[in-house]
C-alpha cells in the first residue's frame, strides 16, 4: 500500500521486485496468484455489461467423490442405517473474481442416501451465491456464507493452520463476506449478507443468518450441540434439527493509506434455553437464549512499523489481542502478539489466535523472527508464553504453560531444499489421584527433519524424519518417531501423475503421537495421526483427459503391527488393517 501511495497504481509485476521487502522467493510464490489490471474507476458501474459477460464467459465445474471402504466397523452390524460409501457431489459456476454460484451435497458414511430421515437424498445440501466487486457493491452473498472481520474476537468462521504459522505469516487481518463451498455442516451461516462502499474511504457490512441445528435437547433445554455432522445411526439422527439459531450484526470500517478502524457487531438468539452442565472447568461457558458481541478492531502502519489488533465485549466478560510488527531491514521481520481473553468471555463464533480451541479463559504473549541473513538460508523462531486463570480439560486449577519453536530452512537451488524443526512445550495436567488437588508439568519435544528435491513435474521427492519426546513426571517418558516418503511424478508423453507415499511408525503411547500429511483428492485436506507399530502406504493417481476431464483415484492402507483392533464402539474395526479406495471426477467447461 505504502509503495502505491508513493508511485501510483502498478503496471506490470515485475514491479514487484521494486516494493521493499519483497524477495525473489516470495514473489515466485505470489506469481501464480497476481495480476495487474486496471480497476473500473467509473462513477456509474455497467450491471448488465456484467451480467452479459458472467453468462458469456463463466465457467463450469462439477465434482463427484466416493470414499470405498474395505473393512467393516462394527456399527454396521445392527446400528448405523446405511451403506459404508461415502459420497458429495459438488457444481460451480462461476466468472472471475466476481461472480459464484454453486450447490454441494454430501453422503457420510453409514449415513442412508434416499430413505428414512433422508428422503431428500444427500443428508447435507449446501447453495451459494456470491457477487464481489460490482461497482459500489463489494460483496454480496446469498445461502451458505463465511463471515470473518477484525481479528476475530467477534466473528470469524474461517478456518485457522495453528500458531506456528505465525511465525512466518505476519498479515492477518479479516476477510470479510465469503461464500462457503466446502461440505463443513456446522462452521458457516445461512442467509443473505452484503457489503458496499458509497464513498472511497468507507464500508458498509450487514449480516443475517438463520440455521436449523443438531443437538440434544432435555426438559425443552438444549443441553449440547451436535458439530460432526453424522447421522448415521438414530440416535445421531434424533439430534437433527433441534433448534434454530438466528442472527444478525454488521461492520463499518473507515480506511485510510496508513490506517483503518472498524466495528463490528452481533446479536444472536437461541429458539430453546441453552443450558449445558456447567460444572469444573465449564463453569463460565455460555449458557442462556440471547446473547451479543461488539469489538473496535484498528490497524495502523508508518514505514517499517505495523500494530493491528481489536477489543472486544460480549454478554460476559471481554477479549483483546494485539500485533505489533517491525521490518528494521530487508531481511528480518519481528512479531510480537498479546492476547486476553477473560474466563467468562462469551463469543459463540469468535475464533482467533490462542493456545485454547476458544477465545476464552486464556491470556499470553508470543514473539516471532523470522530471517534471511544469507543467499539460500531462512531462520524463524518463535516463543510462546500462556497462561489459563480458571480450570481446563484436565488441569483442575489456573495453570500456565511455554511454547518454543525454532526452525532452518537451506535451499541451495530451487530444485533442492532441506529443513530442520524443533518444537517445545510445557504445560500442567492434574496427577491422578490427587483428586484436582496438585498438577505437574508435561514436557512435549518435537524435532523434524525434511529434504525436498524437485525437477517440476516430471520428478519430486519429499523425505520426513519425525521424532517426539513426552514426559509427564510421574510416568515414564514417551517416545515416538516415523519416517515418511514421498515420490511424486508425471509419466513421460502422458497426463497421468502418480504420487505414492509411504511411512513407518513407532510411538510408545498416544500423548507420543505423530502425523503424516498425504496428498489427498480435490477439496480435501488429510493428515492422519498415529501410535502404536505400523506402516501406512498411499498412492495417488491424475489423468487429465483435456482441459475438460480430470480422473483420480486414492488407495491407502494402515497396517498396525502392535494391535488386533482399530477404534473403538461403534467405529470398532476387528482387525489390524485400514484400507481405503477414494475416488474422484471432474468435469470442467
Amino acid at each position: 500500500m505504502a509503495y502505491r501511495y508513493i508511485h501510483g497504481p502498478l503496471e506490470s509485476v515485475y514491479e514487484l521486485q521494486l516494493i521493499e521487502g519483497m524477495n525473489q522467493q516470495t514473489i515466485g510464490y505470489l506469481l501464480p496468484f497476481v495480476c495487474v489490471k486496471l480497476i473500473n474507476t467509473q462513477k456509474s458501474f455497467l450491471w448488465k455489461d456484467r451480467l452479459k459477460k458472467v453468462f458469456k464467459y463463466g465457467k463450469h465445474e462439477g465434482v463427484t467423490r466416493f470414499d470405498i471402504p474395505f473393512y467393516k466397523r462394527k456399527g454396521y452390524e445392527h446400528t448405523y442405517l446405511g451403506p459404508a460409501v461415502y459420497n458429495s457431489l459438488r457444481y460451480g459456476f462461476h466468472y472471475g473474481d466476481y461472480f459464484y454460484a454453486g450447490l454441494v451435497g454430501e453422503k457420510d458414511a453409514g449415513e442412508p442416501w434416499g430413505a428414512l430421515h433422508n428422503r431428500s437424498g444427500y443428508d447435507f445440501y449446501s447453495f451459494y451465491l456470491l457477487l464481489k466487486n460490482w461497482g459500489w457493491l463489494k460483496a454480496l452473498a446469498v445461502g451458505n456464507y463465511r463471515l470473518s472481520f477484525g481479528q476475530g474476537l467477534v466473528v470469524n468462521t474461517d478456518f485457522l493452520m495453528g500458531k506456528t504459522m505465525y511465525a512466518t505469516s505476519f498479515h492477518s487481518r479479516g476477510a470479510g463476506i465469503k461464500k462457503h463451498a466446502s461440505t463443513d455442516e456446522h462452521s458457516f451461516f445461512r442467509g443473505v449478507a452484503a457489503t458496499i462502499a458509497p464513498a472511497v474511504h468507507w464500508e458498509f457490512s450487514s449480516f443475517y443468518s438463520h440455521r436449523v441445528m443438531d443437538g440434544v435437547l432435555a426438559d425443552g433445554q438444549i443441553t449440547s450441540v451436535y458439530k460432526s455432522g453424522l447421522h448415521r445411526s438414530k440416535k445421531e439422527a434424533d439430534k437433527q434439527g433441534a433448534f434454530t439459531l438466528q442472527l444478525a450484526g454488521g461492520n463499518v470500517c473507515y480506511r485510510q493509506s496508513h490506517w483503518q478502524v472498524g466495528v463490528t457487531g452481533i446479536y444472536y438468539v437461541f429458539n430453546r434455553p441453552y443450558e449445558p452442565v456447567l460444572t469444573g472447568y465449564s463453569r463460565y461457558h455460555l449458557h442462556g437464549s440471547r446473547f451479543y458481541n461488539v469489538g473496535v478492531d484498528y490497524a495502523w502502519r508508518w514505514q517499517r512499523l505495523a500494530f493491528q489488533g481489536e477489543t472486544a465485549k460480549g454478554k460476559q466478560g471481554w477479549a483483546t489481542i494485539n500485533r505489533l510488527e517491525y521490518t528494521p531491514v530487508d531481511n528480518l521481520q519481528l512479531l510480537l502478539i498479546h492476547r486476553y481473553y477473560a474466563y467468562n468471555y462469551w463469543a459463540w463464533f469468535a475464533r482467533s489466535f490462542g493456545e485454547g480451541s476458544t477465545t476464552q479463559n486464556e491470556q499470553g504473549y508470543y514473539v516471532g523472527v523470522v530471517t534471511t541473513p544469507w543467499a539460500h538460508w531462512s531462520f524463524s523462531a518463535s516463543f510462546d508464553w500462556f497462561s489459563f486463570p480458571w480450570k481446563k480439560y484436565r488441569v483442575s486449577k489456573a495453570s500456565h504453560g511455554t511454547d518454543g519453536m525454532m526452525q532452518v530452512c537451506f535451499s541451495p537451488t530451487r530444485s533442492f531444499s532441506m529443513e530442520m524443526k524443533y518444537r517445545y512445550k510445557q504445560k500442567e495436567r492434574d496427577l491422578a489421584d490427587c483428586k484436582g488437588n496438585c498438577t505437574l508439568p508435561v514436557f512435549h519435544h518435537q524435532w523434524r527433519y525434511r529434504l525436498n528435491y524437485s525437477a517440476g513435474e516430471v520428478f519430486s521427492s519429499r523425505t520426513t524424519l519425525d521424532y517426539n519426546h513426552f514426559h509427564f513426571q510421574n510416568k515414564a517418558a514417551e517416545q515416538g518417531y516415523q519416517i515418511t516418503q514421498r515420490i511424486s511424478s508425471r509419466l513421460p508423453r502422458t497426463r497421468l501423475f502418480a504420487d505414492i507415499q509411504g511411512s513407518y511408525f513407532f510411538t510408545d503411547g498416544y500423548d507420543a503421537r505423530v502425523y503424516a500429511p498425504e496428498r489427498g483428492l480435490l477439496y480435501t485436506f488429510y493428515t492422519p495421526s498415529f501410535y502404536g507399530r505400523g506402516f501406512r502406504c498411499s498412492v495417488r493417481l491424475r489423468y487429465d483427459w483435456g482441459k475438460h476431464l480430470m480422473l483420480m483415484a486414492k488407495w491407502g492402507e494402515t497396517v498396525y503391527q502392535n494391535r488386533h483392533e482399530i477404534g473403538a464402539g461403534s467405529d470398532l474395526i476387528a482387525g489390524n488393517k485400514k484400507a481405503d479406495l477414494q475416488l474422484q471426477v471432474r468435469v470442467k467447461f
